[in-house]
């Protein structure tokens, strides 16, 4: 199986844990698994350090942008509904999206418009199925699609650039290698 594959199956079991955890108050169990998925993601890259930079930007961009919009009132995470600093468990989704830059959503490198409707569109579907399962309240649900449509149509391709900078991997990393007909 390729590791793209794989690593598109991993973002979504680590989505997964990450908001029905939180939402029932276990949110270290969704951090447990985006680590251990973070761990898979570096022990495949060609180049770990360069791909840890990666994942240290995007929790630096997803703590700063999270941390906004939590204390703009724009949303609220259900379990730590007075805090105005972003959760953990959200960061750490910051970190999951980032292990799949290089690797399974590469293909929005070859479009930045893609790349912007992709975060327009996919942003807000995520948060509104986080918000139906009860990991995050909208006050005012239009403004909050809005906003983070906004936010995502401007995060995802500047992911996707930082990603560039700090790609740890490769074509030959994602691809098995083939010698003499064989895989």
């Amino acid at each position: 199986m390729k590791f793209s594959l794989i690593n598109l199956l991993l973002f979504k079991l680590g989505w997964a844990a990450a908001v029905f955890s939180a939402t029932y108050g276990e949110a270290w169990i969704g951090a447990a698994t985006i680590a251990a998925i973070a761990a898979i993601n570096l022990a495949m890259a060609a180049q770990p350090r360069r791909e840890l930079l990666l994942l240290i930007a995007a929790a630096t961009v997803g703590l700063i942008w999270e941390s906004v919009l939590t204390a703009q009132g724009v949303l609220i995470y259900a379990q730590s509904p007075s805090v105005p600093v972003a959760p953990y468990w959200i960061v750490a989704m910051w970190i999951l999206l980032a292990t799949t830059l290089n690797v399974s959503m590469r293909w929005m490198k070859k479009s930045p418009w893609l790349a912007l409707l992709f975060g327009a569109i996919g942003g807000p579907l995520s948060f509104i199925a986080g918000e139906k399962i009860g990991a995050v309240v909208f006050p005012q649900p239009t403004l909050a699609i809005v906003v983070i449509s906004i936010g995502w149509a401007v995060l995802v391709p500047a992911m996707l650039r930082i990603a560039d900078i700090f790609n740890g991997h490769t074509t030959a990393a994602l691809e098995p290698a083939v010698t003499g007909g064989q895989a």
